[in-house]
């Protein structure tokens, strides 16, 4: 009973004193300084957020009702509540210098909590201010894997890779389909591409697309040398059909005799199928499936997402040639990760970490997908400084 009319008593000066959002800083110049003091890098985010606080101010007088202001409404609600927030805390400074230790411990436990909601809004409201890639809520790529400089050990690297991206694919719980698939008589591939499907996917493989080296002595060196070899890996968002137009009469469609390393449909039906785009000269081939009505329709999703990279590319070669980007995904000749073998040792050159048990890594599990969350925190964080730097 005691208990309870300590918590009682508690309750009611609690509220009493929430009622009361007036206070002074002569006040409560003991308490922390709980304003906003956000940073990347070093570099204060207080002043951007201010100019988005005045934007949205301007744009809610002038009751304009916009794309932009709809935009703002996440953030600005983070910073309302934040501000009540703040506003609890401070109040709290009687209930915290009562006499009454049972009070005194209840009113550091709720401090404590609020201090520990106010961090998750501040983290949350980092993440709203992070600007949003157009290609990143594609929900749909074309992933190719190609062997590159190397050999037979590049082809059979490229099978490792294509593999656990695969595997990849389905640790997320995503789906794929099958494009083109150049295999060896060794083992290997000289190229592979998948239509992949899921929640966000091109997010995620665009920090895996470059060129990938290899480190490590061949199963045939009699002499134990360690090869260098390269595969290079592209990730296509893949538009709707809304994003590319292409006109039936600008296409030529073909269909061929599927070949392949023999089997009892190969070659028997014409199911293989082979589009080229009249305007451009781009011809992409599918023969992955027995059916020639699914073969056409891969083969068209391959095809609209090379002309949707082609006009993405266009439009902003310019932007991106003056842009300071950390993890440049486009370029193909950028050496973005090494694979060596011999010290079982994984080297992200984008992160400068490495990771090690290769085994593990290559079956395209939670390594990988850590990995992959580390490349877009930075490339986040990296595009929102570019952003804040522009703004200002």
């Amino acid at each position: 009973m005691f208990m309870f009319r300590k918590s009682l008593k508690y309750i009611k000066l609690l509220n009493g004193i929430r009622g009361n959002d007036i206070y002074s800083k002569k006040k409560f110049s003991a308490v922390p300084n709980y304003e906003i003091d956000l940073k990347v890098n070093g570099t204060s985010l207080n002043n951007y957020i201010k100019k988005l606080q005045t934007e949205y101010e301007i744009l809610n007088r002038d009751a304009i009702n916009n794309k932009r202001k709809m935009e703002l409404q996440p953030i600005i609600q983070i910073l309302t509540d934040r501000k009540v927030l703040v506003s609890n805390i401070y109040n709290l400074k009687e209930l915290l210098e009562d006499t009454d230790t049972d009070i005194k411990k209840l009113a550091e436990e709720e401090k404590l909590n609020f201090e520990n909601h106010l961090k998750d809004l501040d983290d949350h409201l980092l993440k709203s201010l992070i600007p949003i890639e157009k290609e990143d809520l594609h929900n749909s790529i074309i992933l190719e894997v190609q062997a590159g400089v190397g050999g037979q050990e590049a082809m059979l690297f490229a099978k490792e890779m294509f593999d656990m991206y695969c595997n990849f694919v389905e640790y997320k719980g995503w789906q794929y389909d099958m494009t083109e698939y150049g295999d060896t008589d060794l083992g290997g591939i000289r190229y592979a591409s998948a239509l992949v499907t899921g929640p966000s996917v091109y997010r995620y493989f665009k920090h895996e697309a470059g060129v990938h080296r290899v480190q490590r002595t061949p199963a045939t060196e009699k002499g134990g040398r360690i090869h260098t070899s390269t595969i290079s890996v592209i990730a296509l968002p893949q538009p709707s059909d809304i994003e590319v137009n292409i006109n039936p009469n600008d296409l030529k469609i073909e269909t061929k005799r599927s070949s392949g390393a023999g089997g009892q449909h190969v070659n028997k039906t014409e199911s293989a199928v082979r589009i080229v785009h009249l305007p451009t000269g781009i011809a992409v081939e599918c023969q992955v499936d027995r059916s020639q009505i699914k073969n056409r329709k891969l083969a068209m999703a391959k095809l609209s997402a090379i002309l949707y990279q082609r006009q993405v590319e266009a439009q902003s070669s310019q932007i991106e040639a003056a842009k300071k980007s950390q993890v440049n995904t486009r370029n193909r000749n950028e050496k973005i990760r090494t694979y060596n073998f011999n010290q079982d040792r994984i080297t992200d050159h984008r992160l400068g970490i490495n990771v090690h048990n290769l085994k593990v890594f290559l079956e395209g599990g939670e390594p990988l997908d850590n990995l992959i969350q580390k490349l877009d925190e930075q490339y986040s964080l990296s595009n929102l400084l570019n952003l804040v730097e522009t703004e200002l």
